[in-house]
């Protein structure tokens, strides 16, 4: 006999409390309203919850909870409407309705929920100009690809638009590459280069990842393909999203990325802090967990800083608290947005010694302030390498490329 939860409309639910029995289930917890049900999820116990794929009956909070108790989820939905709101909520394959006992047949299991959850086709790309998309190199399957975290500090460093010109120029280079969104507070990836990200493929990762059926194939499915060469795991357009990005799920990617692509650069947020585990011994989703799980496990980190006084104080006080989660060895910084306006004089010779006098930090890669190239960049949804060839801050960015290359090699 299974345990079933239903979070349907009423005459739904009526209908299957009645036949329950009939078919070998028992209903162990009922309500139309899906952020009800999600509290009695952890005391009823059920083995599945069966959900419609419309509001109220399906939530964020619901989706929570059967992850965070292990309980598969099976949505119901038919239209595109209901599709396009089970995507939004990270449940990338409903099946077609009506609500049935006849869903949960052995016949029919294989095909359902978060277990073994397929995803919508990636969702094309707007093309801003007459191109034609180069085809991502593949990666051997011997290979064990690198990963490479970029961070930086609160204020507006330039993580996201480094991290993309990086992808660019390791994708121009003929690696094979993925650009992954792991920020919980304002993922920004996808806007970026254009991309509609109405099924985020980071989140669709970790809920694969989550349940052990991510692999390559999947991750084929869930990513979008970026006409500058690379893969594109778009991050979450609601920050509201973070508990789905567990450290265990974080980490569970990350170890499939590899098999995946030859480096994968994941964009995180700016926050290390673990607030959460003052206020709480209870093992809950930490929200900056994403971020600190990255940092961790990563090869290599590209720390960046704004190269402005603000900026730089901002760096110097966060990158003590990276090196709490992440080997100083493996840590490349970059000064962002070089420019004498904020600094004086000689302003890479300022920043140098600022960063080594207050915070024993060398860096050797220091990035001219390029606000036309890199406008260039965010107006056609591309990295450096194709929109401003000639860019200053371009020929840095590619000499850190060819560095991080070097340093996976050796």
């Amino acid at each position: 006999m299974t345990l079933v939860a239903l979070a349907l409309p009423v005459a739904d639910v009526d209908r299957l409390g009645a036949e329950a029995a009939r078919y070998g289930h028992r209903v162990v917890a009922e309500a139309a309203d899906a952020d009800a049900l999600a509290p009695r999820i952890a005391v009823a116990q059920p083995e599945v919850v069966i959900a419609a794929a419309s509001a109220p009956h399906l939530s964020a909070r619901l989706v929570a909870a059967c992850d965070a108790h292990g309980v598969r989820l099976v949505v119901v939905g038919d239209s595109p409407r209901e599709r396009r709101f089970a995507a939004g909520l990270g449940v990338v394959d409903p099946v077609p309705g009506p609500a049935a006992w006849t869903l949960l047949a052995p016949g029919y299991a294989d095909g359902l929920g978060p277990a073994s959850a397929t995803v919508l086709p990636p969702i094309p790309v707007p093309v801003v100009e007459d191109t034609t998309p180069r085809e991502p190199a593949p990666v051997a399957p011997a290979t064990r690809g690198s990963v490479v975290a970029v961070w930086g500090p609160a204020g507006a460093p330039g993580r996201t638009s480094l991290a993309i010109a990086l992808a660019a120029e390791l994708a121009a280079a003929g690696r094979s590459v993925a650009l992954a969104d792991a920020d919980t507070h304002a993922a920004s990836v996808a806007p970026s280069l254009g991309l509609l990200d109405e099924a985020p493929g980071f989140a669709a990762a970790c809920r694969l990842a989550g349940t052990g059926a991510l692999d390559s194939a999947e991750l084929d499915r869930v990513a979008a393909v970026h006409r500058d060469g690379f893969r594109v795991l778009t991050g979450i357009g609601r920050p509201a999203r973070w508990p789905e990005l567990t450290a265990e799920r974080i980490a569970g990617v990350l170890d499939a990325v590899r098999a995946w692509a030859g480096v994968t650069v994941v964009d995180v947020a700016a926050s290390l802090e673990q607030d959460e585990e003052l206020v709480s011994d209870v093992a809950a989703p930490r929200r900056n967990a994403a971020t600190v799980e990255v940092l961790r496990r990563a090869d290599h980190v590209v720390a960046v800083g704004a190269a402005d006084p603000v900026g730089l104080a901002r760096f110097l006080r966060g990158h003590a608290a990276l090196v709490e989660h992440t080997s100083p060895d493996r840590v490349t910084v970059v000064a962002n947005k070089v420019r004498s306006g904020t600094v004086g004089l000689d302003p890479a010779g300022q920043v140098r010694a600022t960063l080594e006098r207050f915070g024993g930090v060398t860096t050797r890669h220091l990035v001219p302030w390029d606000p036309a190239g890199f406008d260039a960049a965010l107006l056609g949804g591309r990295g450096l390498a194709e929109a401003a060839p000639r860019s200053p801050a371009r020929a840095v960015i590619r000499k850190l490329a060819a560095e991080l290359g070097s340093r996976e090699r050796g």
